[in-house]
């Protein structure tokens, strides 16, 4: 049988803004997910999800206020979140999905999992977000296409991906 995109099992990593994005970075992987799996038959990995199932209730209400007055506790939840994100992206993931933003500008796990993938040749596709001259010349040498917009991005997916 010939391969469509769909006979195997293709994981994508979806990368960008949580901690400072004014939805917590859900709206646009909930969008982009459903684009994968109805469209490609692809999976995603969606970090705001999958962060929230590592924690315990404690954790989900409070982790973010030891940032300030409780770093070993925060250190400990924070180091088990990379952990587990890095894993599935160096070995669980065929592409990775990232859109840049200005919020992703304030933190940092979006640019440490740019740089993994592109040191585990694992392709980039970043959405932009903002004005490409403003991304950091590293960021952009971590990408494989950039594109305007989401559905810039859907239709090189489905060229690539639907034979």
């Amino acid at each position: 049988m010939p391969d469509d995109g769909r006979s195997k099992s293709i994981n994508v990593y979806l990368a960008g803004a949580i901690e400072y994005a004014p939805d917590g970075g859900k709206a646009w992987r909930q969008e982009i997910m459903k684009f994968l799996r109805d469209e490609l038959g692809h999976s995603s990995f969606d970090p705001t999800s999958e962060e929230w199932d590592l924690l315990t209730d404690d954790e989900k209400e409070n982790f973010r206020d030891w940032k300030s007055n409780d770093l070993p506790r925060f250190r400990s939840v924070i180091e088990r979140i990379i952990h587990h994100d890095l894993d599935n992206l160096m070995n669980k993931t065929e592409y990775v999905v990232c859109l840049w933003d200005e919020p992703v500008t304030r933190g940092g796990g979006t640019h440490g999992e740019m740089t993994t993938a592109f040191m585990n040749k694992i392709p980039v596709y970043m959405v932009l977000g903002m004005e490409q001259r403003d991304i950091s010349s590293w960021i952009i040498g971590c990408t494989t296409e950039i594109f305007p917009d989401f559905e810039s991005l859907k239709e090189f997916l489905k060229k690539k991906f639907k034979k």
